[in-house]
């Protein structure tokens, strides 16, 4: 199997130049014309609704662009300090097998997490990656949210390295809402933690899940 392309941007992106720049590629990748491809960005701040999210979970609609997508899910936010990581794999030459495709980005997660002495962990009835805070109280770290076409994936993940987390009070967060569920950073928990250190931990430990990479350019967006 052909390495997987690893790509970076570091300007922020914007949600709808993203998506497109992921179809476009997703059907490269289906046609045989390209490689698959890891892409890191960050987003201007936004909410996205995936296919399950529901209207009362919008808490604030006027406050930033809200986006509907095709991915798996409810409402997220992305904005800037939040790495994004939109995966497109192959998975007719991976068993096609989304399950496994999915535990495969909350692995990668959790190991990525790890190199921060981190312990994120999914639970078996909430969506993304947790953090347990003592108490009984457990924080969301990471989102996941993935679509799969002709069984080429796109959409991914979204880690909290450093964003201002009071931007997440706009949405209950994957539609889960409570005292005991929250929402926390690398930096939250008071780990000093640079872009350039997350995406090092996500290169370095997305090919014990996935596969080896290769450094490639961005991909172009439109506009």
């Amino acid at each position: 199997m052909a390495e997987v392309e690893w790509q970076i941007s570091d300007d922020p992106v914007a949600y709808e130049a993203a998506v497109s720049a992921m179809e476009a590629r997703v059907a490269d990748i289906r046609a045989g014309r390209a490689a698959e491809l890891v892409w890191l960005l960050e987003h201007p701040p936004l909410y996205t609704a995936g296919t399950s999210a529901k209207a009362g979970d919008l808490l604030a609609p006027d406050r930033f662009p809200v986006y509907r997508t095709g991915r798996g899910g409810q409402f997220t936010y992305h904005g800037p300090g939040q790495r994004v990581a939109y995966v497109m794999l192959d998975l007719q030459r991976r068993g096609r097998d989304l399950r496994a495709f999915v535990h495969g980005l909350e692995d990668w997660t959790a190991r990525t997490l790890a190199r921060f002495n981190v312990t994120g962990e999914p639970r078996p009835d909430r969506i993304g990656i947790w953090v347990d805070r003592g108490g009984g109280r457990e924080d969301k770290i990471a989102a996941i949210g993935v679509r799969v076409r002709r069984w080429v994936t796109y959409h991914g993940l979204a880690l909290n390295v450093d964003p201002d987390l009071s931007h997440f009070q706009g949405i209950v967060p994957c539609g889960i809402a409570g005292p005991d569920y929250g929402v926390t950073s690398l930096v939250d928990l008071g780990l000093p933690v640079s872009m350039a250190d997350v995406d090092a931990a996500l290169m370095a430990t997305f090919g014990e899940v996935f596969g080896k990479t290769q450094a490639a350019a961005a991909p172009a967006t439109p506009g």
